[in-house]
């Protein structure tokens, strides 16, 4: 994932604190260039990071996606990191060698009414 910034994350603010929007209103929000939000809006779309919603194909309405707030919660550490989309992904659900869920919890001593 290559971002530019700041106007990736400018775009993602303003998604975020403006909600649904569309590239005229973004640019007028981050001070940059319509040509400019409607060249970046498809990349950060690609990314994951915001969403092309409707009510027409080709609206050009954008919202921000879950992974676009991660992004933002962690833009501090875009230069600092290797690899910014693992670190926005977060870490998945890992099964153990053989395949086998592991289990999440400790278990407690049984209920009285609970068999042995």
């Amino acid at each position: 994932m290559k971002l530019r910034q700041p106007t990736d994350f400018l775009i993602l603010e303003a998604l975020e604190d403006k909600g649904r929007n569309v590239a005229t209103n973004l640019a007028a929000h981050t001070g940059k260039s319509r040509k400019n939000i409607n060249t970046r809006l498809p990349v950060l779309e690609d990314y994951g990071l915001v969403n092309k919603i409707g009510p027409a194909e080709r609206s050009g309405l954008y919202e921000i996606s879950s992974m676009g707030k991660a992004a933002l919660v962690y833009r501090d550490q875009y230069d600092e990191v290797d690899d910014f989309d693992s670190l926005i992904e977060g870490p998945t659900a890992s099964a153990d060698q053989e395949g086998e869920p592991q289990a999440s919890f400790a278990r407690g001593e049984p209920d009285e009414d609970d068999d042995e």
